[in-house]
């Protein structure tokens, strides 16, 4: 059964409530189970261009994640919202930016890399993604403004698209998935692995 467009602006809001209210013990918990099964993940050993987001809402949090990729020696980038076409590019961050925290605040309430300019999301490899919810046929629910559908839409071949959620953010009902609607390579939660039909 499909959501309803009243459904789903109450499921966006019952999730967001719910996001926020995951303990600080939670989200530890889940950062680390969630890393602990990125790194066995063939589409992260091999990718070297890993663009990643920083975590504002009560997503799954990313900092061990950006850190392991340093350690790695993979390079990481983070997503700055273009306001000529509120499409996002992604800026590459070095590990002493990061660890100086050199950000600035966007409008929208999340953190961006200090940049001039970015990339293209098709020379990123693999593309770390948050969400609000995600279906199991990789239908991905963002945050409402779009921005990922938008800048993923001119790039149906690469990167590879993981979604990363928290368990209650997987649904067993279908979300509708409109024409503009973006879906999931796959995702990845605490406790499970998906991958879909794109």
């Amino acid at each position: 059964m499909t959501l309803s467009a009243l459904e789903l602006t109450q499921l966006r809001k019952s999730l967001r409530k719910q996001r926020r209210q995951i303990s600080r013990f939670q989200q530890c918990q889940s950062e680390q189970a969630v890393l602990n099964r990125l790194i066995r993940l063939p589409e992260f050993q091999h990718a070297q261009y890993i663009g990643l987001y920083l975590h504002a809402f009560g997503e799954i949090h990313t900092a061990k994640i950006i850190q392991r990729c340093f350690a790695l020696g993979k390079t990481v980038y983070l997503p700055m919202i273009c306001n000529m076409n509120q499409r996002l590019v992604w800026a590459v961050i070095s590990p002493h930016q990061y660890r100086s925290k050199r950000f600035a605040h966007h409008r929208l309430g999340m953190k961006e890399p200090m940049h001039n300019r970015g990339l293209h999301v098709t020379k990123l490899d693999l593309l770390l993604m948050p969400l609000l919810a995600c279906d199991h046929h990789g239908t991905r629910l963002g945050m409402g403004g779009g921005y990922y559908d938008k800048t993923l839409a001119s790039a149906p071949q690469q990167p590879f698209r993981l979604g990363l959620a928290h368990q209650l953010q997987l649904l067993k009902e279908k979300l509708p998935r409109q024409t503009w609607d973006q879906p999931l390579d796959a995702l990845l939660t605490p406790q499970q692995y998906l991958r879909f039909k794109r």
